[in-house]
């Protein structure tokens, strides 16, 4: 297996969230002392790190398969669960994050960028959360969200400041060993650079790296020879260096026909490459033509030859030798100019503060849509949106009070509103998510629950103070209830000795 990957699939799975418990606090001679059943800790997140020190996705194509912790369970006496840990996974400089559509999520081109790739669950939250004044003893508690489940596609475009581009045995991996401390494969045949290589080179008090392109043959934008798997890694150069091999005995081939046609594969290439800002275009940076093999006589005959005719382009060539190391000095001071004038250019962008970059979170996003469907001739309802999907998710749908709870929600939130807007009648079917897995139930608008006919929801009379009569007053109250008695007896004989009350068989 290759050192060196540059795109790698992986399947991401972020840290489900702790349940909440619902809990009642005990103490003596206060059996109910209210609830204190503590959230669940949120799931860890899945991020994405950008890292100098990595050169490849080699660990990450071996390890495709990344979960990362659940939060813990809350408890009583308030004990909040802990947090799952987050996951943190490097990268190369350069990395590029796409969904299984092909649509860039993020573009981690500096050291430290960072990328939430998958966002963990929320912890439920426990009965204390849950309380309220209208709400005091809640009996149940929410459950832990799943964590984000998703593919996303990692592709490495190499950060290099200048790039070698050319045809198979150009001597590009010759030049880049000649000029670095780079040890590339080096053979006498064609596509023998199999990965892009990358050497950084030394030119007095500057440095800049370099970086070659291999496999670019007629037709390399299309997918032909190894162009279509590395054309990427040009991307981000500052400088484009034509390596021409001199010395080529194939027919049909020569210095200006090269160039022509690797300038061609270039300009298809660049069709597609999306504009970034702050970064100029691929076919207008600045281009340099290098004259190789200039140690076989014949190969610097056909040099000189066409030199002038290259510079009539405007565009600066200089004959080398790769092997004799003719000419690289003065290459790379020359290029060493070159780059350091783009790096001014894009200062400003490079200046600025680099942000974590998070994907889209609907959390707090109240938006929700509602269309209608037809189920087998009756009416379906279909109501997308995150908050409703996620309550129903966190709802545990044993408990009646919990039940009530998510229909409470949701009639906050406007969604009972909205099915009356639209048409919904009672008794007609309505699925809180997708038609196919989604949790459906019949629409009953403003129908209370058996709990509330007999009290509030999520009360208990037994969590309220009540007032424990002192001695003198009960001492009172049973005068009183005594003398109320005395005064009841004296009344029913008053009655009997006016008459009212008789007994029939007494004559």
């Amino acid at each position: 297996m290759p050192d060196f990957i540059d795109r790698v699939t992986l399947h991401l799975k972020a840290g489900k969230g702790g349940n909440g418990v619902a809990s009642v606090r005990r103490e003596k001679f206060k059996p109910l002392g209210g609830p204190d059943g503590a959230n669940g800790g949120h799931g860890g997140d899945i991020v994405l790190v950008a890292d100098r020190n990595e050169t490849s996705l080699l660990t990450l194509q071996r390890n495709p398969h990344q979960v990362a912790p659940n939060g813990a369970p809350g408890a009583g006496d308030l004990r909040h669960g802990k947090r799952g840990e987050d996951l943190v996974l490097t990268v190369p400089v350069g990395t590029v994050v796409k969904d299984e559509d092909g649509s860039v999520l993020a573009d981690l081109s500096h050291d430290g960028d960072r990328y939430i790739a998958a966002l963990g669950g929320f912890g439920g939250l426990g009965n204390a959360a849950l309380a309220s004044p209208k709400r005091r003893a809640p009996g149940f508690a929410l459950l832990g969200e799943e964590g984000e489940e998703k593919d996303v596609r990692l592709e490495l475009k190499s950060v290099a400041d200048v790039a070698l581009v050319g045809f198979p045995s150009a001597g590009k991996s010759s030049l880049i060993a000649a000029m670095s401390a780079a040890r590339p494969k080096i053979a006498d045949y064609p596509f023998t650079t199999l990965v892009p290589n990358l050497g950084v080179v030394d030119a007095g008090s500057a440095r800049f790296t370099m970086a070659d392109v291999p496999g670019l043959i007629p037709g390399a934008s299309e997918g032909k020879g190894l162009g279509h798997e590395f054309l990427r890694h040009i991307e981000r150069c500052s400088a484009i260096v034509h390596v021409l091999d001199c010395a080529t005995l194939e027919p049909g081939r020569d210095p200006l026909t090269d160039l022509d046609t690797i300038e061609a594969e270039l300009n298809a290439y660049a069709k597609d490459v999306p504009p970034m800002e702050g970064v100029v275009p691929l076919m207008k940076r600045p281009r340099v033509v290098v004259l190789n093999k200039a140690d076989v006589p014949e190969a610097r005959e056909l040099a000189e030859f066409v030199q002038a005719e290259i510079e009539k382009r405007k565009v600066p060539v200089y004959i080398v030798s790769a092997v004799s190391h003719e000419g690289l000095k003065e290459l790379k001071f020359a290029l060493a100019s070159l780059v350091e004038k783009m790096r001014e250019y894009m200062a400003p962008a490079e200046a600025e503060t680099r942000a974590v970059i998070r994907p889209l979170d609907r959390r707090e996003s109240n938006a929700f849509t509602i269309r209608r469907l037809e189920y087998e001739g009756e009416p379906l309802w279909e109501v997308r949106g995150y908050k409703p999907e996620r309550w129903v998710r966190q709802t545990d749908f044993a408990n009646d009070e919990a039940v009530g709870y998510l229909a409470d929600r949701l009639n906050t939130l406007g969604i009972e509103k909205q099915l009356i807007k639209q048409g919904a009648r009672a008794g007609d079917s309505v699925v809180i998510g997708s038609a196919e897995d989604g949790f459906v139930f019949d629409f009953e608008p403003l129908v209370s629950t058996g709990a509330e006919l007999l009290s509030p929801r999520g009360t208990d009379d037994r969590l309220y103070e009540r007032h424990r009569a002192t001695h003198a007053e009960r001492k009172a109250a049973y005068h009183e209830n005594m003398d109320a008695k005395e005064a009841a007896r004296q009344e029913l004989l008053d009655e009997r000795n006016r008459g009212i009350w008789t007994d029939p068989e007494v004559e």
